[in-house]
């Protein structure tokens, strides 16, 4: 248990909206640094809708202490989420029809698309300075699915990006289909992006099966979506947030975990949990256990992990 205890960071999505965590009445400049008293790393979700300032991902750095991580989601318009396209999207996958390529992929000419990736980056500079971002986290819609144009995609993504370390999400079940899932993975490895492994529900084309397979020797990323698979599919209703992360991982669920994660470890150095399962206030005590049952004491930074990067 040793090494998953030295070599695994447990954190949420956000560091705001967890009572436990950060009580009703915290002030938002406040709750950074409280939270990171609890957990060694954090998923920035505000990222996902819209740039921040570097004097504000500095104050990010400044109010978190020596080995805290961040993994950063990249904003909407970079992963083809428009949200009209979208919902069109998804009405067609859950009607069986096929899924369009990624909305507003190709809206953008290649001089606004490059403006956008560098504008991106450049407001994280500060925390790539810093040695505190674990990485970017392109996590691409549910219509995005396994086809050449999109492959392209990904490699301009990566090439936009420069050397910067980046994590790849799907969520559509082409790309681990079974005559896919070794391609997919290989491509992965090949071009340089982190895995970012998926427990999520099995509901069809929009989800994506568990595949706990590093493609990066330095890091991989495992994010906790719940098993909410009535509601995972929620046809752009106005409440999908709160029902479709809606769910409370038991103690044998998360035991079976850590020997994934321990078997990852054997071709990964480091991994960073993301529980993303929040809307009904589960995800931090569903961290909590899981850094019991690795050993870790709350807050306490891998040692592994300052290094890397």
């Amino acid at each position: 248990m040793s090494s998953a205890k030295e070599r695994v960071a447990v954190g949420l999505a956000g560091w705001g909206g967890h009572d436990t965590v950060t009580p009703p009445g915290t002030p938002a400049g406040r709750k950074l640094a409280l939270y990171a008293k609890h957990f060694a790393v954090v998923e920035v979700d505000s990222s996902f809708y819209g740039i921040p300032s570097p004097d504000t991902v500095r104050r990010w750095v400044e109010e978190t202490p020596p080995g805290f991580g961040f993994v950063v989601k990249a904003y909407q318009e970079m992963t083809g989420h428009d949200r009209d396209s979208g919902r069109r999207a998804i009405g067609r996958l859950l009607t069986g029809e096929r899924p369009a390529a990624a909305a507003g992929a190709g809206d953008r000419n290649e001089d606004d698309e490059a403006a956008l990736f560098a504008a991106f980056r450049a407001a994280f500079e500060p925390m790539e300075r810093s040695g505190k971002l674990r990485a970017y986290l392109f996590q691409y819609p549910p219509w995005f699915d396994c086809t050449r144009d999109n492959v392209a995609a990904l490699r301009r993504a990566k090439s936009l990006m420069g050397g910067a370390p980046l994590a790849l999400e799907f969520r559509h079940q082409s790309w681990f289909a079974s005559d896919m899932r070794a391609k997919t993975l290989a491509f992965m490895e090949r071009e340089g992006w982190m895995h970012s492994v998926c427990d999520e529900p099995q509901a069809g084309l929009g989800s994506v099966p568990l595949v706990p397979v590093p493609t990066h020797p330095e890091r991989t990323i495992v994010r906790f979506h719940g098993r909410n698979a009535a509601h995972w599919q929620t046809g752009g209703r106005a409440d999908w947030r709160a029902v479709r992360y809606l769910y409370d991982y038991n103690d044998e669920e998360l035991r079976e975990w850590v020997g994934i994660l321990e078997r990852m470890l054997e071709s990964t150095q480091a991994i960073d949990v993301i529980f993303n399962n929040n809307s009904g206030g589960h995800g931090a005590g569903n961290a909590r256990r899981l850094m019991a049952m690795l050993g870790q004491a709350p807050g306490e930074p891998p040692p592994e992990q300052m290094s890397l990067f």
